[in-house]
C-alpha cells in the first residue's frame, strides 16, 4: 500500500464538509447578504416595533448563523451514525481498498469522480454526491503529498 489510513469521520467533519459547500457556494453569498440586510434592518428599525416584529427580526438573524448550522450539525449526526468507526482505507496504484470488520471492497482509479482539497480535509468523491473524508489529523503531515498523488492517479 502506498498510504494506509484508519478512516474516522465524526458529525464535525460532515458538518464542516457541509459548511464549506455552502459557503463556497451562491448559496452561501445569498445567505450572508440576507444576514447582513437583517441586520440592518433590526438596526434601523427596533425602535420602533412591537416585540413580535423584534422576535422576527432576532430569528432573521439567527436563519444562517444558528439555525442552519444546527441542523446541518444534526444530520451529519445521524449520517455519521451510519459509518462504520473500524474501517481502514488504503490507496495504491490500483486504487482504493475500504476494509471493515466485515466486507471489503476495492475502487479502481477510473470509477473516482475527483478530488477535492479543503483547509482542513481532502475529499475523494466515489460518486457526484458521495465520498471519502480524510480530515487533516488523519493524514498529518501526508497532507500534500496525498493530495499529489490522488490527483495523479485521477487525471490518468
Amino acid at each position: 500500500m502506498k498510504y494506509k489510513f484508519n478512516y474516522q469521520t465524526t458529525a464535525f467533519d460532515i458538518w464542516q464538509l457541509s459548511m464549506y459547500g455552502v459557503y463556497g457556494s451562491m448559496v452561501g453569498v445569498c445567505n450572508i447578504i440576507f444576514t447582513v440586510a437583517m441586520l440592518l434592518l433590526t438596526g434601523r428599525f427596533w425602535g420602533d416595533v412591537n416585540s413580535l416584529i423584534k422576535i422576527l427580526l432576532i430569528a432573521g438573524i439567527c436563519l444562517f448563523t444558528v439555525i442552519q448550522p444546527i441542523v446541518v450539525y444534526i444530520r451529519g449526526k445521524r449520517q455519521a451514525a451510519t459509518i462504520p468507526q473500524d474501517m481502514e482505507i488504503g490507496f495504491d496504484d490500483n486504487g482504493i481498498h475500504v476494509i471493515t470488520e466485515k466486507q471489503s471492497s476495492d475502487l479502481k482509479w477510473n470509477a473516482i469522480k475527483g478530488v477535492l482539497k479543503k483547509p482542513s480535509m481532502i475529499v475523494i468523491l466515489s460518486t457526484d454526491k458521495h465520498g471519502f473524508i480524510l480530515t487533516n489529523r488523519v493524514l498529518g503531515e501526508k497532507k500534500e503529498a496525498f493530495y499529489d498523488y490522488v490527483s495523479s492517479k485521477i487525471k490518468k
